[in-house]
Protein backbone atom coordinates (compact mmCIF):
# COMPACT_ATOMS: atom_id res chain seq x y z
CA UNK A 1 0.00 0.00 0.00
CA UNK A 2 1.37 3.41 -0.99
CA UNK A 3 2.44 5.72 1.77
CA UNK A 4 0.27 8.87 2.13
CA UNK A 5 1.94 12.05 0.92
CA UNK A 6 1.94 14.76 3.58
CA UNK A 7 1.97 17.49 0.90
CA UNK A 8 -1.17 16.16 -0.83
CA UNK A 9 -4.57 17.79 -0.44
CA UNK A 10 -7.92 16.00 -0.58
CA UNK A 11 -10.08 17.12 -3.51
CA UNK A 12 -13.84 16.74 -3.72
CA UNK A 13 -15.33 15.71 -6.10
CA UNK A 14 -12.70 13.07 -6.55
CA UNK A 15 -12.69 12.31 -10.29
CA UNK A 16 -14.98 14.59 -12.34
CA UNK A 17 -16.55 18.03 -12.26
CA UNK A 18 -20.13 18.21 -13.52
CA UNK A 19 -21.68 21.31 -15.10
CA UNK A 20 -25.43 21.39 -15.63
CA UNK A 21 -26.61 23.16 -18.77
CA UNK A 22 -30.13 24.38 -19.50
CA UNK A 23 -31.79 26.40 -22.23
CA UNK A 24 -32.86 29.24 -19.95
CA UNK A 25 -30.99 28.86 -16.65
CA UNK A 26 -32.84 30.01 -13.55
CA UNK A 27 -31.09 32.26 -11.02
CA UNK A 28 -29.04 30.27 -8.53
CA UNK A 29 -27.88 31.07 -5.04
CA UNK A 30 -25.46 33.70 -6.35
CA UNK A 31 -28.23 35.58 -8.11
CA UNK A 32 -27.34 34.58 -11.68
CA UNK A 33 -28.24 31.74 -14.00
CA UNK A 34 -24.69 30.66 -14.80
CA UNK A 35 -23.57 27.05 -14.81
CA UNK A 36 -21.09 26.52 -12.03
CA UNK A 37 -19.45 23.78 -10.01
CA UNK A 38 -17.97 23.81 -6.48
CA UNK A 39 -14.72 22.10 -5.58
CA UNK A 40 -13.58 21.50 -2.00
CA UNK A 41 -9.87 21.33 -1.13
CA UNK A 42 -8.98 19.96 2.32
CA UNK A 43 -5.73 19.78 4.25
CA UNK A 44 -5.67 16.19 5.67
CA UNK A 45 -3.40 17.20 8.55
CA UNK A 46 -0.53 14.81 7.78
CA UNK A 47 1.93 17.67 8.25
CA UNK A 48 2.04 20.71 10.49
CA UNK A 49 3.06 22.92 7.59
CA UNK A 50 0.54 24.84 5.50
CA UNK A 51 -0.17 23.60 1.99
CA UNK A 52 -0.32 25.81 -1.07
CA UNK A 53 -2.70 24.78 -3.86
CA UNK A 54 -3.19 25.88 -7.45
CA UNK A 55 -6.02 25.01 -9.88
CA UNK A 56 -5.30 24.81 -13.61
CA UNK A 57 -7.49 23.95 -16.62
CA UNK A 58 -7.02 23.08 -20.26
CA UNK A 59 -9.68 25.68 -21.18
CA UNK A 60 -8.81 28.86 -19.26
CA UNK A 61 -11.13 30.98 -21.42
CA UNK A 62 -14.12 28.72 -20.82
CA UNK A 63 -13.96 28.51 -17.02
CA UNK A 64 -13.56 31.17 -14.37
CA UNK A 65 -11.92 29.73 -11.21
CA UNK A 66 -12.16 31.63 -7.91
CA UNK A 67 -9.79 31.41 -6.17
CA UNK A 68 -7.38 29.66 -8.51
CA UNK A 69 -4.64 29.47 -5.83
CA UNK A 70 -4.35 29.78 -2.07
CA UNK A 71 -3.04 28.52 1.28
CA UNK A 72 -4.74 25.83 3.40
CA UNK A 73 -3.99 25.39 7.11
CA UNK A 74 -3.75 21.90 8.66
CA UNK A 75 -7.23 20.40 9.09
CA UNK A 76 -9.00 23.26 7.27
CA UNK A 77 -10.78 23.38 3.90
CA UNK A 78 -10.96 25.80 1.00
CA UNK A 79 -13.93 26.17 -1.36
CA UNK A 80 -13.24 26.86 -5.03
CA UNK A 81 -16.03 28.05 -7.33
CA UNK A 82 -15.73 27.21 -11.03
CA UNK A 83 -17.96 29.15 -13.41
CA UNK A 84 -18.77 28.14 -17.00
CA UNK A 85 -18.70 31.26 -19.15
CA UNK A 86 -22.11 32.17 -20.61
CA UNK A 87 -20.88 32.20 -24.22
CA UNK A 88 -19.59 28.65 -23.97
CA UNK A 89 -22.75 27.54 -22.15
CA UNK A 90 -24.80 28.70 -25.15
CA UNK A 91 -22.44 26.91 -27.54
CA UNK A 92 -22.77 23.67 -25.59
CA UNK A 93 -26.54 23.98 -25.49
CA UNK A 94 -26.63 24.57 -29.26
CA UNK A 95 -24.52 21.43 -29.74
CA UNK A 96 -26.94 19.44 -27.59
CA UNK A 97 -29.91 20.89 -29.48
CA UNK A 98 -28.48 19.71 -32.82
CA UNK A 99 -26.77 16.43 -31.90
CA UNK A 100 -28.11 15.33 -28.55
CA UNK A 101 -26.44 14.39 -25.27
CA UNK A 102 -23.97 12.02 -26.93
CA UNK A 103 -22.16 15.04 -28.43
CA UNK A 104 -21.38 16.27 -24.89
CA UNK A 105 -20.45 12.95 -23.32
CA UNK A 106 -16.83 12.99 -24.46
CA UNK A 107 -15.59 16.35 -23.29
CA UNK A 108 -11.82 16.80 -23.43
CA UNK A 109 -11.80 19.58 -20.81
CA UNK A 110 -9.69 18.77 -17.73
CA UNK A 111 -8.67 20.36 -14.45
CA UNK A 112 -5.43 19.91 -12.51
CA UNK A 113 -5.06 20.57 -8.77
CA UNK A 114 -1.49 20.93 -7.50
CA UNK A 115 -0.30 21.26 -3.91
CA UNK A 116 2.99 21.52 -2.01
CA UNK A 117 4.29 22.40 1.43
CA UNK A 118 5.25 25.99 2.27
CA UNK A 119 7.29 27.33 5.14
CA UNK A 120 5.74 28.91 8.21
CA UNK A 121 7.41 32.20 7.27
CA UNK A 122 5.68 32.25 3.90
CA UNK A 123 2.30 31.05 5.19
CA UNK A 124 2.30 33.65 7.98
CA UNK A 125 1.54 36.33 5.38
CA UNK A 126 -1.85 34.71 4.72
CA UNK A 127 -3.01 34.23 8.31
CA UNK A 128 -6.03 36.28 9.33
CA UNK A 129 -6.08 37.75 5.83
CA UNK A 130 -9.36 39.33 4.78
CA UNK A 131 -10.02 38.21 1.22
CA UNK A 132 -12.16 39.93 -1.36
CA UNK A 133 -14.91 38.77 -3.70
CA UNK A 134 -14.62 35.16 -4.78
CA UNK A 135 -12.05 34.39 -2.07
CA UNK A 136 -9.31 36.22 -3.96
CA UNK A 137 -6.26 37.48 -2.09
CA UNK A 138 -5.15 41.05 -2.41
CA UNK A 139 -2.72 41.91 -5.16
CA UNK A 140 0.52 41.66 -3.15
CA UNK A 141 -0.28 38.20 -1.75
CA UNK A 142 -1.52 36.94 -5.12
CA UNK A 143 1.75 38.04 -6.73
CA UNK A 144 3.72 36.35 -3.94
CA UNK A 145 1.82 33.09 -4.53
CA UNK A 146 2.38 33.29 -8.29
CA UNK A 147 6.11 33.89 -7.80
CA UNK A 148 6.30 30.98 -5.34
CA UNK A 149 4.63 28.61 -7.84
CA UNK A 150 6.96 29.74 -10.62
CA UNK A 151 9.90 28.96 -8.37
CA UNK A 152 8.51 25.56 -7.34
CA UNK A 153 7.71 24.39 -10.88
CA UNK A 154 11.19 25.36 -12.07
CA UNK A 155 12.85 23.20 -9.37
CA UNK A 156 12.54 19.44 -9.50
CA UNK A 157 13.61 18.97 -5.89
CA UNK A 158 10.31 20.27 -4.46
CA UNK A 159 7.73 17.44 -4.18
CA UNK A 160 4.41 18.24 -5.86
CA UNK A 161 1.01 16.58 -5.66
CA UNK A 162 -1.03 16.47 -8.88
CA UNK A 163 -4.72 15.61 -9.04
CA UNK A 164 -6.49 15.42 -12.42
CA UNK A 165 -10.23 15.79 -12.82
CA UNK A 166 -12.35 15.33 -15.95
CA UNK A 167 -15.31 17.49 -16.93
CA UNK A 168 -18.87 16.36 -17.68
CA UNK A 169 -21.48 18.56 -19.32
CA UNK A 170 -25.03 17.38 -18.73
CA UNK A 171 -28.35 18.89 -19.75
CA UNK A 172 -31.11 19.20 -17.19
CA UNK A 173 -34.36 17.54 -18.18
CA UNK A 174 -36.66 18.75 -15.46
CA UNK A 175 -37.40 21.74 -13.23
CA UNK A 176 -38.12 21.12 -9.59
CA UNK A 177 -38.51 23.15 -6.42
CA UNK A 178 -39.76 26.41 -7.90
CA UNK A 179 -37.30 26.67 -10.79
CA UNK A 180 -34.19 25.03 -9.30
CA UNK A 181 -32.46 22.71 -11.75
CA UNK A 182 -32.81 19.03 -10.96
CA UNK A 183 -29.29 17.96 -11.84
CA UNK A 184 -29.98 14.34 -10.98
CA UNK A 185 -32.41 13.86 -13.86
CA UNK A 186 -29.67 13.59 -16.45
CA UNK A 187 -30.05 11.66 -19.69
CA UNK A 188 -28.29 8.31 -19.54
CA UNK A 189 -27.40 5.91 -22.33
CA UNK A 190 -29.83 3.00 -22.70
CA UNK A 191 -32.43 4.50 -20.38
CA UNK A 192 -35.16 4.43 -23.02
CA UNK A 193 -36.15 8.03 -22.27
CA UNK A 194 -35.87 10.43 -25.23
CA UNK A 195 -34.02 13.07 -23.22
CA UNK A 196 -30.83 12.77 -25.25
CA UNK A 197 -32.61 13.59 -28.53
CA UNK A 198 -32.42 16.98 -30.24
CA UNK A 199 -35.05 19.46 -29.12
CA UNK A 200 -36.92 19.49 -32.46
CA UNK A 201 -37.31 15.69 -32.48
CA UNK A 202 -38.26 15.70 -28.81
CA UNK A 203 -40.96 18.26 -29.57
CA UNK A 204 -42.35 16.03 -32.32
CA UNK A 205 -42.51 13.05 -29.98
CA UNK A 206 -44.29 15.15 -27.36
CA UNK A 207 -46.89 16.18 -29.93
CA UNK A 208 -47.36 12.58 -30.97
CA UNK A 209 -47.94 11.57 -27.36
CA UNK A 210 -50.49 14.35 -26.93
CA UNK A 211 -52.42 13.49 -30.12
CA UNK A 212 -54.96 11.47 -28.16
CA UNK A 213 -55.79 14.50 -26.04
CA UNK A 214 -56.38 16.81 -29.04
CA UNK A 215 -59.81 17.77 -30.29
CA UNK A 216 -60.93 17.15 -33.86
CA UNK A 217 -60.21 20.75 -34.85
CA UNK A 218 -56.72 20.59 -33.35
CA UNK A 219 -56.06 17.31 -35.16
CA UNK A 220 -57.26 18.85 -38.43
CA UNK A 221 -54.97 21.86 -37.94
CA UNK A 222 -52.06 19.56 -37.12
CA UNK A 223 -52.69 17.43 -40.23
CA UNK A 224 -52.97 20.56 -42.38
CA UNK A 225 -49.70 21.84 -40.96
CA UNK A 226 -47.98 18.54 -41.65
CA UNK A 227 -49.40 18.49 -45.16
CA UNK A 228 -48.12 21.99 -45.81
CA UNK A 229 -44.65 21.07 -44.54
CA UNK A 230 -44.69 17.94 -46.71
CA UNK A 231 -45.57 19.99 -49.81
CA UNK A 232 -42.77 22.43 -49.03
CA UNK A 233 -40.34 19.55 -48.64
CA UNK A 234 -41.43 18.03 -51.96
CA UNK A 235 -41.08 21.37 -53.75
CA UNK A 236 -37.67 21.85 -52.23
CA UNK A 237 -36.61 18.37 -53.36
CA UNK A 238 -37.86 19.05 -56.90
CA UNK A 239 -35.93 22.32 -57.04
CA UNK A 240 -32.80 20.58 -55.83
CA UNK A 241 -33.20 17.88 -58.48
CA UNK A 242 -33.65 20.47 -61.23
CA UNK A 243 -30.62 22.44 -60.09
CA UNK A 244 -28.60 19.23 -59.98
CA UNK A 245 -29.59 18.37 -63.58
CA UNK A 246 -28.73 21.88 -64.77
CA UNK A 247 -25.34 21.71 -63.09
CA UNK A 248 -24.65 18.27 -64.61
CA UNK A 249 -25.58 19.49 -68.11
CA UNK A 250 -23.43 22.57 -67.71
CA UNK A 251 -20.54 20.44 -66.55
CA UNK A 252 -20.84 18.07 -69.52
CA UNK A 253 -21.03 20.97 -71.98
CA UNK A 254 -17.98 22.55 -70.39
CA UNK A 255 -16.08 19.28 -70.71
CA UNK A 256 -17.00 18.99 -74.41
CA UNK A 257 -15.95 22.57 -75.09
CA UNK A 258 -12.69 21.99 -73.29
CA UNK A 259 -11.93 18.82 -75.26
CA UNK A 260 -12.76 20.57 -78.54
CA UNK A 261 -10.54 23.49 -77.65
CA UNK A 262 -7.66 21.21 -76.72
CA UNK A 263 -8.00 19.24 -79.99
CA UNK A 264 -8.03 22.45 -82.06
CA UNK A 265 -5.02 23.79 -80.24
CA UNK A 266 -3.12 20.54 -80.75
CA UNK A 267 -3.89 20.54 -84.49
CA UNK A 268 -2.80 24.15 -84.83
CA UNK A 269 0.41 23.48 -82.98
CA UNK A 270 1.23 20.51 -85.25
CA UNK A 271 0.38 22.50 -88.41
CA UNK A 272 2.41 25.46 -87.25
CA UNK A 273 5.39 23.20 -86.60
CA UNK A 274 5.25 21.81 -90.15
CA UNK A 275 5.00 25.28 -91.72
CA UNK A 276 7.91 26.55 -89.69
CA UNK A 277 10.06 23.59 -90.73
CA UNK A 278 9.27 24.08 -94.47
CA UNK A 279 10.00 27.79 -94.18
CA UNK A 280 13.35 27.05 -92.54
CA UNK A 281 14.25 24.62 -95.36
CA UNK A 282 13.35 27.14 -98.05
CA UNK A 283 15.29 29.91 -96.38
CA UNK A 284 18.36 27.70 -96.10
CA UNK A 285 18.21 26.83 -99.82
CA UNK A 286 17.62 30.39 -100.95
CA UNK A 287 20.33 31.64 -98.65
CA UNK A 288 22.95 29.23 -100.17
CA UNK A 289 22.09 30.21 -103.82
CA UNK A 290 22.21 33.89 -103.09
CA UNK A 291 25.66 33.55 -101.59
CA UNK A 292 27.12 31.72 -104.65
CA UNK A 293 25.64 34.23 -107.11
CA UNK A 294 26.94 37.13 -105.07
CA UNK A 295 30.44 35.64 -105.05
CA UNK A 296 30.40 35.10 -108.82
CA UNK A 297 29.21 38.63 -109.51
CA UNK A 298 31.89 40.00 -107.19
CA UNK A 299 34.61 38.06 -109.10
CA UNK A 300 33.40 39.29 -112.52
CA UNK A 301 33.17 42.89 -111.36
CA UNK A 302 36.64 42.73 -109.88
CA UNK A 303 38.04 41.29 -113.10
CA UNK A 304 36.47 44.01 -115.25
CA UNK A 305 37.78 46.68 -112.95
CA UNK A 306 41.27 45.17 -113.24
CA UNK A 307 41.06 45.17 -117.08
CA UNK A 308 39.98 48.78 -117.12
CA UNK A 309 42.76 49.80 -114.78
CA UNK A 310 45.29 47.98 -116.96
CA UNK A 311 44.13 49.77 -120.12
CA UNK A 312 44.37 53.11 -118.39
CA UNK A 313 47.90 52.31 -117.23
CA UNK A 314 47.09 52.49 -113.58
CA UNK A 315 48.32 48.97 -113.02
CA UNK A 316 50.21 46.52 -115.16
CA UNK A 317 49.40 43.36 -113.41
CA UNK A 318 47.44 41.74 -116.25
CA UNK A 319 50.06 42.71 -118.88
CA UNK A 320 52.66 40.54 -117.18
CA UNK A 321 50.41 37.46 -117.25
CA UNK A 322 51.87 35.50 -120.22
CA UNK A 323 48.75 33.98 -121.72
CA UNK A 324 46.01 36.25 -120.33
CA UNK A 325 47.84 39.46 -121.35
CA UNK A 326 48.17 38.32 -124.97
CA UNK A 327 44.59 37.15 -125.17
CA UNK A 328 43.38 40.51 -123.93
CA UNK A 329 45.68 42.40 -126.42
CA UNK A 330 47.89 44.04 -123.81
CA UNK A 331 51.44 45.11 -124.83
CA UNK A 332 54.29 43.90 -122.73
CA UNK A 333 56.07 46.32 -120.52
CA UNK A 334 59.59 47.78 -121.44
CA UNK A 335 61.45 45.34 -119.23
CA UNK A 336 59.68 42.49 -120.86
CA UNK A 337 60.42 43.86 -124.34
CA UNK A 338 64.11 44.36 -123.53
CA UNK A 339 64.38 40.81 -122.35
CA UNK A 340 62.80 39.56 -125.59
CA UNK A 341 65.10 41.84 -127.72
CA UNK A 342 68.22 40.48 -126.08
CA UNK A 343 67.06 36.99 -126.77
CA UNK A 344 66.42 37.84 -130.48
CA UNK A 345 69.89 39.46 -130.93
CA UNK A 346 71.53 36.47 -129.38
CA UNK A 347 69.73 34.25 -131.84
CA UNK A 348 70.92 36.48 -134.81
CA UNK A 349 74.50 36.24 -133.78
CA UNK A 350 74.30 32.56 -133.68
Amino acid sequence: MAQPMPYAVEVSPDSALQFTISRDPSPNADGDGASRCVMTIRHPGLTKLHLAFKVKTTQPRRYLVRPNQGIVAPGSTETVSILLVEKDRQVLWSTFDRLGQSALDHSKDKFLVQSCEVSDEFSSQFRNEQRGEGGQYKKELAEALTEMWNSVTSRTSVPLFNKKLHVRHVVETGIAGGGAADAETVASAGSGVATGLPATLQEGLDKRGNAEKMSSEQLFDEVASLRRKYDELVAFSVNLTAERDILNNTLEQTKRDLNREMATRTALEKQGLRVSRSQDTRSNKSGGGASAKTLLIAVVVSFLLAVRATNSGSIGMLKNVPVLGGMLGFKCCSGHKHKHGAKDSAKGEL
